[in-house]
């Protein structure tokens, strides 16, 4: 499991065509792919699953913990980027609730364009 940062934090200003906000590129993904939102309620749990594919999981409001293989549990927030390889064990709670995009995809490589939380 690995977590990257998308939070304006480290966006891109962009002012090209007069345009004025932040863009915080994810990543790009060849072939098919699926995208989906998740809503946890509070005491929310998606449980503990092999990914069938590498899965990018965006948390966009809220907050809970991850884990991956190890079951090790990990605080996360609005902004991280939560990536899981095929095949490995992981699940996600929420205690207050959370709401994520999750990104499936055969060839996802986030690491090209977000940076490492640290």
């Amino acid at each position: 499991m690995k977590i990257f940062r998308f939070d304006l934090g480290v966006g891109r200003k962009i002012d090209k065509f007069d345009s004025n906000f932040i863009m915080s590129r994810i990543s790009v993904v060849e072939g098919r792919v699926h995208i989906g939102c998740m809503h946890l309620e509070a005491e929310g749990l998606i449980g503990r699953h092999e990914a069938p594919i590498p899965q990018l999981l965006l948390i966009m409001n809220g907050a809970g913990q991850v884990s991956g293989e190890d079951g090790e549990r990990v605080n996360v927030q609005s902004g991280d980027a939560v990536f899981w390889t095929q095949g490995e064990s992981h699940e996600t709670v929420s205690q207050n609730g959370l709401t994520a995009i999750v990104i499936e995809g055969e060839n996802l490589d986030p690491a090209a364009f977000m940076p490492v939380k640290e």
